[in-house]
Order: C-alpha cells, then structure tokens, then sequence
C-alpha cells in the first residue's frame, strides 16, 4: 500500500447556507489523501500502473465548482466520485476547508474532514 497526497488545492466556490455565500463567494482549501497499491507502479515506472494526481485534483476541482450548502456534501461528493473513478483506490480522506467563514468571529478558517474505506 501507499499514500498519495495533495496538500492546499486553492479554489474559490459558492457554498454555504447563507444567500450571501452564493452570490459573493468564498477561497477555500482541500487536503487529500487516498490509499493504493504503488508496488507496480514504483517497479514499472508507468502513469498507467499508478492513480495520477492529476485525476484527483481534476475531481477536486469539478466538485467544489458545485454549489452546496454543506461542506459535508462537497466531501462526500468528492469522496463518491474517486470511488467511482479511480478503481485502485482503497480509501480516501479529505478536509474542505472554508478560508475567514462568516460566523461573526476572527476564524480563519473552519474544516470538514471525511474519510472512507472502499466497500
């Protein structure tokens, strides 16, 4: 088994409950941690025999570019979708996090952090 990480992916999306949150936006942070199988690809030296990174973040992306009201529901989202597409991925664990939330406090930021194993 290995881990791939992708540390800080910046986007700037519309979530959240409040009407404001839709209209104006917010920076947010996603971490990501999925766990594979890397002995083939470490032998091979293969972008086939691996799970590219790049997929991952493409998928990162496209599901924070989809407005919820949760950052829970965007994890999941995320989660659902490496599940699905990427067939070498046995577990996945993400934190979306909101960058200065409007709770009426100097909050940097607030995260939602999610893991799962495949069935």
């Amino acid at each position: 088994m290995g881990i791939i990480r992708l540390k800080n992916i910046r986007t700037f999306s519309y979530h959240g409950c409040l009407i404001e949150e839709s209209k104006i936006g917010s920076d947010y942070s996603v971490d990501l941690e999925i766990k594979a199988d890397l002995r083939r690809s470490s032998q091979t030296d293969k972008l086939d025999d691996t799970v590219d990174y790049v997929e991952l973040n493409r998928i990162v992306v496209e599901e924070m570019d989809k407005r919820s009201k949760l950052l829970e529901h965007v994890a999941q989202r995320i989660i659902t979708r490496i599940f699905i597409e990427i067939a070498s991925v046995s577990w996945v664990l993400v934190a979306v996090s909101k960058i200065n939330p409007p709770i009426g406090g100097d909050v940097e930021r607030v995260t939602v952090q999610m893991e799962e194993y495949r069935n």
